[in-house]
């Protein structure tokens, strides 16, 4: 029998970023999740026309790199300061794991054709369904949640005009959102190497 991404590797693919996560617990919930995820989030770009990212989100792995493009932006950020010392240890770690999971279910919990504009909102009803496998407290699921479920900033409209997502209200929520939005900047580059890890 084969091995595939689900049996020995999902979460050795995001180890870098998932260690960023300083609280143990956070780190083991983190990876509780990642493992969860579909396949299909380890090998599919970030957007299918290139219309909304840069070159190194697209193709064979695409959206992984968007993934850890984001986290690794956001660890820069939370390293100055002037940024970091708005957020207490907790919620930087949080946010990390909000960052590692915001795309998981992209394209839905099955894959589907098209990315699901609704996709923060599958992947937040994922993790309230895994609730209990995370060991976290009720007030730190709903902070996760929080952060993911506004990821998509301005952009809270499906294709047919249907007011779907909310809009960032919080510092955290418009941090996790900035990474994010940061990140898809065409004109913004990360270099990665052949085991899709950032150089540098």
């Amino acid at each position: 029998m084969t091995n595939t991404v689900t049996e020995i590797n999902k979460v050795a693919l995001l180890q870098r970023e998932i260690n960023y996560i300083k609280s143990e617990r956070i780190r083991k919930a983190c990876e509780e999740m990642v493992s969860l995820l579909p396949d299909y989030f380890f090998s599919i770009p970030a957007a299918s026309t290139g219309k909304y990212h840069p070159k190194y989100a697209l193709g064979e792995g695409g959206l992984l790199r968007h993934t850890k493009a984001a986290v690794r932006l956001a660890i820069e950020l939370l390293s100055d300061p002037l940024i970091g010392n708005k957020y207490k240890s907790d919620e930087q770690d949080l946010m990390i794991m909000g960052l590692i999971l915001h795309d998981g279910l992209k394209e839905g919990l099955v894959k589907e054709k098209y990315v699901r504009f609704d996709h923060p909102l599958l992947i937040v009803d994922y993790i309230m369904d895994n609730e209990e496998k995370l060991g976290l407290e009720v007030e730190e699921i709903e902070f996760l949640c929080d952060v993911i479920k506004t990821h998509m900033g301005i952009w809270t409209v499906d294709y047919k005009g249907v007011e779907v997502l909310e809009k960032p209200t919080t510092k955290y929520q418009n941090f996790v959102h900035m990474c994010d939005y940061i990140v898809s900047r065409k004109c913004l580059f990360f270099e990665f190497d052949e085991n899709n890890e950032i150089v540098g």
